[in-house]
């Protein structure tokens, strides 16, 4: 304060932490409109599907691909360097290259995820021979993943007979019942600290979430195709998971024979070229683009706000208006906008990823009045810092439940000392 002034006080504000406008808890709650209804904002030519553009935005990312990896080819060597200076640079440069290329292959995984879902083009032939190539490419069984992602968007945020990223329960995550911890990821939370455990939510997700989901050990259902509950591993690779009805099962046996040969030739590269050039030229950028893929399904459905819903309280459009619309900035060019518009493809999956942003817009200008549209600016890397402290799990599987975190959970310390 100056002499003869006024003592000014600056307040720092703190960032107001985003929160979805829709309560079903909420008396107020605004009603819910059909599907029809807001299929009725979207211009109709939105719905069109081309698929000579979408195998030019195939053409696109694949000479995306094949010039990045030309380009670095002609600057690293999978030689490993013979001293310090040359390997920190040798990492640097492999780390871009996984990095990025892991980034531009998620591009035709998400036109491969098209194709399983209609939106390539009219004929649903050509969708499932071109998202077979593509998926298949990737290690991915593209008939079994094609009909547990359908499921997934038939029952989003249902807590019993939903697909991929449902809740687990306090009970199921080591609380007893009155939130003692007495095993699994209860004690490890405590044993870890919350920082630490946070990380490794994220790794989990990330770096193994793909494949422990598609061998059926994390992320599944609860129940099996014909409603029951389950008592199998739901993995996708065997025809006979209780993920898979007997009539498909034909489909199954493909996609899994295929990803088996696959893994085959890649074992057959590492005999003949060495271990090292598959690694770095394949399985690095094939775990950033895992990476992604499951980044996205996690993000655009969790948040502490996020309702999830019993089999008493869900219905269709709540499901799907529970997905969430994120800015991932330069990696919607890449991705295809996946991520920022998913409110529109999880209301209609068969519309197709170009004209996603204009069906998007028009969504926007309808629910968002009503506070019904979900939309965080928060940085996607800062909401997944967020979310993988504040969202291990439900109470249970019943009425409308909330995540909660296991932070908030006393921990059996002091317990212990007030007791």
């Amino acid at each position: 304060m100056g002499k003869g002034g006024r003592a000014e006080s600056v307040c720092k504000q703190q960032p107001v932490e985003w929160r979805s406008p829709y309560n079903p808890l909420d008396k107020n709650a605004p009603e819910l409109p059909s599907k029809g209804q807001i299929k009725a904002v979207i211009p109709k030519h939105c719905f069109e599907r081309s698929g000579l553009r979408s195998m030019l935005l195939v053409a696109r990312d694949c000479s995306m691909a094949a010039a990045f990896a030309y380009a670095t080819s002609k600057v690293l060597s999978t030689d490993l360097p013979t001293d310090p200076l040359s390997a920190i640079g040798w990492v640097a440069g492999w780390s871009f290259y996984a990095f990025w290329m892991g980034t531009i292959l998620t591009g035709p995984w998400v036109l491969g995820h098209e194709c399983g879902h209609g939106a390539f083009s009219s004929s649903q032939m050509f969708n499932d021979i071109v998202g077979f190539i593509i998926h298949q490419a990737l290690l991915v069984p593209y008939f079994a993943w094609q009909y547990t992602h359908a499921k997934h968007h038939r029952r989003t945020n249902h807590l019993t007979d939903g697909e991929s990223h449902v809740p687990s329960t306090g009970r199921e995550n080591g609380l007893g019942e009155h939130n003692e911890r007495e095993s699994f990821y209860a004690v490890l939370h405590e044993s870890m600290g919350d920082g630490a455990f946070a990380f490794f939510q994220v790794f989990t997700h990330l770096v193994i979430g793909w494949p422990l989901y598609l061998m059926g050990l994390a992320s599944t259902g609860r129940l099996a195709y014909d409603g029951s509950p389950l008592e199998d591993f739901a993995d996708h690779f065997r025809p006979g998971s209780p993920m898979f009805p007997p009539k498909i099962r034909a489909k199954i046996l493909l996609s899994t024979l295929t990803t088996f040969a696959l893994l085959g030739y890649l074992g057959y590269l590492c005999t003949t070229v060495g271990v090292l050039p598959v690694m770095l030229w394949y399985v690095a950028p094939y775990m950033v683009t895992n990476g992604w893929l499951v980044l996205y399904t996690w993000l655009q459905h969790t948040d502490p706000s996020i309702p999830h819903y019993g089999e008493g309280e869900w219905t269709w459009v709540k499901g799907a208006l529970s997905t969430i619309d994120r800015d991932y900035g330069i990696f919607d060019f890449f991705h295809h906008r996946i991520g920022s518009t998913h409110v529109a493809h999880h209301l209609f999956h068969e519309l197709p990823c170009y004209h996603a942003l204009e069906a998007t817009n028009a969504i926007k200008a309808y629910l968002e009045p009503m506070g019904l549209y979900n939309y965080d600016p928060t940085p996607w890397y800062i909401a997944m810092w967020k979310v993988a402290h504040t969202c291990h799990y439900v109470e249970g599987t019943d009425g409308i439940q909330y995540f909660k975190s296991l932070e908030d959970v006393p921990l059996s310390k002091d317990l212990k000392k007030e007791s």
